[in-house]
């Protein structure tokens, strides 16, 4: 069962995650001179411009329910990659800007809670709930989130952003197949994701999510004590 400080900090971190992720994706492209994004209101920090209902919404409650690492998606921000000097690597920058935009966030995160942890005495912890459940389930949830999101949206399949990043790699003789298989890919991938662990019992996202997220989120708390 999910306990109501615990869906209240997931929401609470959740949502500037996504809005940060998508809003950075807009902002890198706009710096690089494409208009698109911010002429569809997507550099807005108004989370209603970014929510898709399955990606934002469904799906995450759906794996808070399952006791999986919450992760998710919101609307892909548009963008016009005709608009750079360097198409391709325009591309790859605006793919990284979200990514980069929660690894920021989750090392803004572990940073107050080092700071938290150092400057609050543990008497003060004990008499006052709100700031016992902020130093020790808001920021850690906060940073681990988008620690999630950030390498879930790293992995290459479309539209994730990890397919800009191997786009970039990708030899351009194969690029026009490989934008044809893109609206194919992510379905079957989300298939995969919500079967393959309650049918094999085996989950490789979870596995892939601990193996990077976890990690840094334990290198970034090491320090807060």
């Amino acid at each position: 069962m999910i306990s109501i400080p615990y869906l209240i900090c997931s929401i609470l971190s959740f949502v500037p995650a996504i809005v940060l992720h998508e809003a950075a994706h807009g902002f890198a492209a706009w710096r690089l001179g494409d208009p698109t994004a911010k002429r569809a209101g997507r550099l807005s920090m108004n989370p209603l411009k970014h929510v898709d209902p399955f990606g934002t919404v469904i799906m995450p409650l759906l794996l808070m329910a399952a006791n999986m690492p919450v992760f998710g998606y919101a609307k892909p921000v548009p963008y016009n990659p005709a608009y750079f000097k360097d198409p391709r690597k325009g591309d790859l920058i605006v793919g990284l800007a979200g990514p980069a935009a929660n690894l920021a966030l989750a090392a803004l995160g572990a940073v107050a809670h080092a700071l938290a942890a150092w400057a609050l005495p543990v008497h003060l912890l004990a008499q006052n709930d709100l700031l016992f459940y902020f130093l020790t389930l808001f920021l850690p949830l906060f940073s681990l989130i988008n620690l999630y999101l950030a390498f879930f949206n790293l992995l290459p399949i479309p539209p994730l952003d990890g397919s800009s990043v191997f786009a970039f790699f990708l030899p351009r003789k194969h690029l026009p197949k490989y934008y044809r298989v893109q609206r194919y890919a992510f379905p079957i991938f989300m298939v995969a994701v919500i079967l393959v662990p309650y049918v094999l019992h085996v989950n490789p996202v979870g596995i892939y999510l601990d193996a990077t997220a976890g990690t840094v989120f334990d290198l970034l708390f090491s320090f807060g004590g």
